[in-house]
């Protein structure tokens, strides 16, 4: 697996690609992981003793737009480089608000992918005339909007690295977390650890006793209704789509109904 990333700013990937469990994930790094990482900088493209990447807008207004050419020259590298490592040409993934917003599902299509081309833009965004010839699909973090698509692309390579095995400490771990279809896509449920009695602010707080109750059983039926109220309050869209799909038990929906 390879992904290339096109960005200003290769320097801002190094702590990711070093530090943190998920760094077993990726290869040249001396972990020997799965995913390769190569970053290529669209000024190393650009002409004149400025190496510029951007200009102003067309009609006026705010900001800079970066520049279609080096942009086109930086992606002909990264693909290059792809086909002398004997890599598939990656479909290319521009990080816009315009873009389908990540979820679980699409992570896990892209951590079972060859890779893609990362392009992450900068300023007020790309010469539209680049992202109409080049880019394949475009990918939001959410509602809102960042300096650049650098943050974006670094929660999809973490995200990815997360799944590929052997990256956790422990297989399942990742199994275990909210949006995951084998939790039919719910939220996770609220975890503790030692201390048993823990005094914050002069209040002592304890642990649920069932979690300490050693029955396996009950744990797990808790441990579900958690999730099931979690999701009920904070997210009822994935609630309605666990029941959509059939994934939600007689004894769930008696559990839900009792919530009420």
């Amino acid at each position: 697996m390879r992904f290339d990333v096109l960005t200003l700013f290769p320097e801002l990937f190094a702590p990711l690609l070093t530090s943190g469990i998920t760094r077993r994930a990726y290869r040249g790094n001396g972990e020997g992981g799965a995913i390769d990482v190569h970053l290529h900088n669209p000024r190393d493209q650009a002409e004149g003793n400025y190496r510029r990447v951007d200009d102003r807008p067309f009609g006026g207004g705010p900001g800079m737009v970066m520049m279609a050419e080096p942009l086109a020259r930086c992606l002909a590298a990264a693909q290059a480089a792809r086909a002398a490592a004997a890599c598939p040409p990656g479909p290319v993934l521009l990080f816009s608000p315009l873009g389908r917003t990540l979820n679980h599902a699409e992570v896990e299509r892209w951590a079972a992918s060859p890779g893609a081309v990362l392009v992450c833009g900068r300023y007020e965004g790309l010469d539209q005339r680049f992202i109409d010839t080049h880019v394949d699909e475009q990918i939001s973090l959410g509602d809102f909007v960042l300096s650049g698509g650098e943050i974006a692309a670094m929660a999809l390579l973490d995200a990815v690295a997360r799944l590929q095995p052997g990256v956790l400490g422990d297989a399942e771990s990742h199994a275990q977390d909210s949006f995951n279809p084998l939790l039919d896509g719910l939220l996770d449920c609220p975890h503790y650890t030692r201390p048993e009695k823990w005094v914050s602010e002069g209040q002592v707080q304890g642990v649920p006793e069932v979690l300490l109750s050693g029955n396996h059983a009950r744990i797990e039926r808790w441990r579900r209704e958690q999730r099931l109220a979690l999701t009920a309050r904070l997210r009822p869209d994935l609630l309605a789509q666990a029941r959509k799909a059939g994934r939600l038990s007689r004894q769930d929906e008696t559990f839900l109904s009792s919530l009420l």
